[in-house]
């Protein structure tokens, strides 16, 4: 018999368990001493915290792209810098302008406080300052208006296809409807006194603007030598303003007044029932003619 065989008489009832350790009997260090990295925990170093300074720029230019953006397709801040709103607005208010709802097809609405670019000749002469190096920054990612653009805020009176008029002591009329200004106009002003005016038909795809503070307001009503009649394209609109954000005690939001929600106020809609008198009276008149046709041949 070999040296070292055993025969199965003389094997114990217990195995002694196989022996793993490494080769040679060495000890294995305790967990997380003498190991290499990642050694345990799947071959993953662990990961090491980034400095703040270093992403700080990174968050910055985040911030800068998300304002940008913002301003472009979403909201833009204008300062307010006349008194032609009064009282709705303030010289100095700061509003915030939605510029999201026309990406979708939205077109400006009777009542509507609304921002649009100078249409060309109504702010010739008024001087622009000039911004410094932060103010033109600022302006370019929404956090300040701009100054160099030629802005215009005015209220929404008559959309395309209305006829709007005032006569001298008399009110505002959009499609043979007055409105109820006294809600919005500057206390002591008249609709129109100071420039009667009409009647105008509104071209397609343009507006009629006024100013609230009528008696200071430079609207449509005294450019109506230009081309339009002093009406505004939809295309220069930049939004309606929606919401008075700055002083904080002035915060509010710039509703549309009730009296252009006032029933048969809208051309299409005042033309409504003689269109549909008409439309039910030709299938009427076409039955009663086939009847005297029809008597006629019989007889």
């Amino acid at each position: 018999m070999a040296v070292g065989a055993r025969s199965g008489h003389d094997e114990p009832e217990d195995r002694p368990e196989r022996d793993e350790s490494p080769a040679g009997g060495a000890a294995v260090p305790p967990e997380g001493e003498g190991r290499p990295p990642g050694d345990g925990d799947g071959g993953r170093p662990p990961k090491k915290q980034r400095s703040f300074w270093l992403e700080l720029p990174l968050l910055v230019g985040i911030a800068l792209v998300l304002a940008l953006l913002i301003k472009t397709f979403l909201v833009q801040a204008f300062s307010i810098p006349s008194d032609s709103m009064q009282n709705t607005l303030q010289r100095g208010d700061r509003v915030l302008v939605d510029k999201l709802t026309p990406w979708f097809g939205s077109e400006p609405e009777r009542g509507e406080v609304v921002v649009f670019h100078d249409p060309g000749g109504w702010l010739e002469d008024t001087a622009t300052p000039e911004p410094n190096a932060v103010q033109k920054f600022l302006s370019f990612i929404g956090l300040m208006p701009s100054s160099e653009e030629k802005d215009l805020i005015k209220r929404v009176i008559a959309v395309g296809g209305d006829t709007v008029e005032c006569k001298e002591n008399g009110p505002v009329t959009v499609n043979g409807k007055s409105l109820d200004e006294k809600s919005f106009i500057f206390p002591g002003n008249t609709p129109c006194n100071d420039k009667p005016f009409g009647p105008i038909k509104v071209p397609d795809g343009r507006i009629f603007v006024m100013g609230d503070h009528r008696q200071n307001s430079l609207d449509s009503r005294y450019h109506q030598e230009l081309p339009g009649q002093g009406t505004v394209s939809n295309d220069e609109v930049v939004g309606r303003a929606v919401v008075v954000a700055w002083p904080l005690g002035r915060w509010g939001t710039l509703p549309v007044p009730d009296t252009f929600e006032q029933p048969g106020l809208n051309a299409a809609a005042a033309m409504a029932p003689a269109a549909l008198g008409v439309a039910g009276a030709v299938p009427l008149v076409l039955w009663r003619r086939r009847r005297l046709t029809a008597g006629r041949t019989a007889g």
